[in-house]
């Protein structure tokens, strides 16, 4: 496919966001993969350039327009002339309500076709409370945005991937929102993901337990038996390969994920901490169920080390990079399934 334009959110104004940007695009080489759109103010690109040194210079294109689009140089996209209070590492209304400026544009570019993925940098939960955007997340906001019925939120790294049936919501309500019925639905989801968007022709899918030891035949609580293992024999009798229900702690500690293409978790931590602890610093976000493509890198937004110099491009640069595998990968498998031939001749080169 052609050079994709990925469009990058700025995340918290007072984050980690444009400062892992400028460090990444100070690196000639991203722009002979992709023609990057960062949807903020000159003023606040201004800001960090200045904040943060980098081995090469950050140069960019100030723009308003799309038909001006320059495919050689970083572009900048400004969604806002006034002046900004930038005050790294501290929440301010002001660093939330921007970020959510940000985004608003970033997804209406998307869903206008303007652009071909987006990449969004961390927000801050408690600061983009506002009215144009009462979600949890990223993750419930791409969801109404783009009329999805569902989605599952994916963390990956490499082949070590996790997904989520409940996200951000309280322990305390986790059991009481697994049905039997969402975990089918999620499942399927990322099913077709990993066949449609990481190629895997058939998906070896593990799903762990709500309770310790996998609730031990009931003597510690039930869901695994009465809400867990049906939605996993109803998935197995529909011809996906599904198994489990494993209990959480011996499946990570004996890296039996290894043996699955994905690991599917009931609630948050149960699959993020393992998953942030065992990768190198890569991993990357990934909303499966949408009709485009959105990542995010796996961290927050680093109020403690913000401007500071300190903060590691790696996991931002990886979900760049993933954006643009995932569309190249959208865009082989709809020519595979779509010409008999072609898929025929892949069918015998593999």
């Amino acid at each position: 496919m052609e050079k994709p334009i990925i469009g990058i959110t700025t995340g918290d104004l007072n984050g980690v966001g444009l400062e892992l940007i400028i460090k990444i695009f100070s690196d000639n080489r991203m722009l002979d993969l992709c023609t990057p759109v960062i949807f903020a103010s000159n003023k606040a690109i201004n800001f960090y350039r200045k904040l943060v040194p980098t081995d090469h210079q950050f140069n960019f294109a100030s723009t308003k327009s799309f038909d001006e689009l320059n495919p050689k140089q970083v572009n900048v996209f400004n969604c806002w002339e006034e002046e900004v209070a930038i005050a790294p590492g501290e929440l301010t209304p002001e660093g939330g309500k921007y970020a959510v400026r940000s985004l608003l544009v970033a997804a209406q570019c998307l869903k206008d076709g303007q652009i071909d993925a987006i990449v969004t940098a961390p927000i801050h939960k408690k600061n983009t409370q506002v009215p144009d955007f009462n979600y949890t997340g990223h993750t419930p906001f791409f969801k109404e945005k783009f009329e999805a019925k569902d989605v599952v939120m994916l963390l990956y790294n490499g082949d070590f991937r996790v997904g989520l049936i409940t996200e951000h919501i309280p322990v305390a309500e986790v059991a009481k929102t697994l049905t039997t019925e969402l975990i089918i639905r999620k499942a399927q989801i990322l099913k077709e993901a990993l066949i449609k968007d990481f190629g895997i022709a058939k998906p070896k899918i593990a799903f762990l337990g709500l309770n310790p030891h996998a609730g031990d035949d009931g003597l510690i609580g039930t869901e695994e038996q009465t809400v867990i293992k049906p939605a996993i024999d109803s998935l197995m009798n529909s011809g996906m390969l599904a198994f489990g229900p494993y209990s959480a702690d011996g499946f990570f500690a004996h890296h039996h994920y290894k043996q699955f293409d994905a690991v599917i978790a009931m609630y948050h931590d149960q699959g993020l901490i393992p998953f942030k602890s065992l990768n190198n610093g890569e991993g990357v976000n990934y909303t499966c169920g949408l009709s485009v493509v959105r990542t995010s890198p796996d961290h927050g937004t680093a109020f403690d080390i913000a401007g500071k110099n300190l903060a590691s491009p790696d996991s931002m640069r990886e979900a760049i990079y993933q954006a643009i595998d995932i569309l190249k990968q959208r865009a082989s498998y709809a020519t595979y399934t779509a010409n008999p031939l072609q898929r025929q001749r892949l069918a015998k080169e593999r």
